[in-house]
């Protein structure tokens, strides 16, 4: 699959990158990563998809600060100034057959190509050290401890065979990562996640992440990535990104416009948050307009295990669509993708199944 299509060349002796097998919403994990493994001296070419069945692929939440289509001369351009890059791998050429297993695997809901897709990218851009991140949780594509384990196995071993360093961190997938979903809103909450003022999920699981790409690489102690984000060094490359990739480096997250029509979705009970469903969240950002429509998504205001008061706000729906924000907040009241009660035993009944209904289960498939 390499040896279809183009290699990425740089002088660089050392590359590493990230992926995520994908399942969950809001991951928007590579945007804070990326410039953490940048800003500490490390080259990290990170190619992404765009969105084919979820609200927002990374390559969509970058498009927000700068542009993604980028070829491969000016890809290795950019990381020639700064290191790193986050872009539209699509019109690369990099594993080319992997697009032709795609294009048979997204119509049919399988995803049997997962490993050789993943992994012959990596070997394209020329990566030495990998971390995969696999979420993990019931509406993931991976749904237990179990599974997560044999596929981690899987690209260890595939990993020896390349001659690439593979590591895997078992990820937690039971709710959308941070609380933003879409586009803009995705890139908006990077930037202040950049900035140290993030929500504390995204903070763990990118640090983490970067944590053991940096022990792969035998050159940080546990922590550095934290201390890396918290320093500043990681916004400042970021900043140096956007700028090589031809978008505006002084941009504030503030100042990033979001859909201004709205619909606020309320709790109709006291208690806890018990369950967050991510597929019908999923399925409430594309009906909004998401991806195409940038602006367009939710924001939560609650999480698992948040105590939450009747009439409380769960989570508010965007659009610049009246027509597409209407029927998704009709998703959105039939479905109701967060659970309030007082306590697990005492909320038997977590959702009602209608024929009428749009089904929630969602074929995600990322790359």
């Amino acid at each position: 699959m390499v040896e279809t299509g183009k290699r990425f060349k740089t002088l660089k002796k050392i590359i590493c990158d990230k992926h995520s097998i994908g399942g969950i919403p809001g991951d928007k994990t590579s945007m804070v990563l990326v410039p953490i493994i940048a800003a500490s001296g490390f080259t990290i070419p990170k190619t992404s998809s765009k969105a084919i069945t979820s609200p927002c692929g990374t390559a969509e939440r970058m498009e927000v600060l700068t542009p993604v289509d980028l070829s491969l001369d000016e890809i290795e351009e950019v990381v020639k100034k700064t290191n790193a890059c986050l872009v539209w791998g699509g019109a690369l050429d990099l594993a080319p057959a992997d697009d032709e297993f795609i294009k048979v695997e997204y119509p049919l809901g399988i995803d049997p190509m997962l490993l050789p897709s993943i992994m012959s990218k990596k070997k394209a851009i020329g990566a030495k050290y990998v971390v995969i991140d696999i979420p993990t949780g019931r509406e993931t594509k991976i749904t237990n401890i179990g599974k997560a384990h044999e596929l981690a196995e899987d690209f260890l071993e595939l990993g020896k065979r390349l001659n690439m360093h593979i590591a895997c961190g078992v990820t937690f997938g039971e709710q959308p990562l941070g609380y933003c979903i879409g586009p803009s809103l995705e890139a908006r909450e990077a930037l202040f996640t950049l900035q140290g003022k993030g929500p504390r999920d995204l903070i763990q699981k990118a640090t983490m992440l970067a944590d053991i790409l940096f022990n792969e690489m035998g050159a940080r102690n546990h922590g550095a990535a934290l201390q890396v984000l918290k320093s500043g060094k990681a916004e400042k490359k970021m900043r140096e990104i956007i700028e090589a990739q031809g978008g505006d480096s002084e941009i504030k997250p503030e100042n990033i416009e979001v859909g201004d029509k709205i619909f606020k979705v309320k709790s109709d009970a006291e208690g806890r948050v018990l369950w967050i469903k991510n597929s019908p969240l999923v399925l409430i950002a594309r009906e909004a307009g998401a991806p195409r429509d940038k602006g367009a998504g939710i924001h939560l205001k609650v999480k698992m295990g948040d105590q939450v008061k009747k009439g409380d706000i769960l989570f508010t729906v965007h659009s610049n669509n009246y027509i597409r924000l209407s029927d998704a907040s009709k998703i959105a009241e039939e479905l109701k993708p967060i659970v309030v009660g007082k306590k697990f035993e005492e909320k038997m009944l977590l959702e009602k199944i209608f024929a009428e209904i749009p089904s929630s289960k969602i074929f995600m498939l990322e790359r």
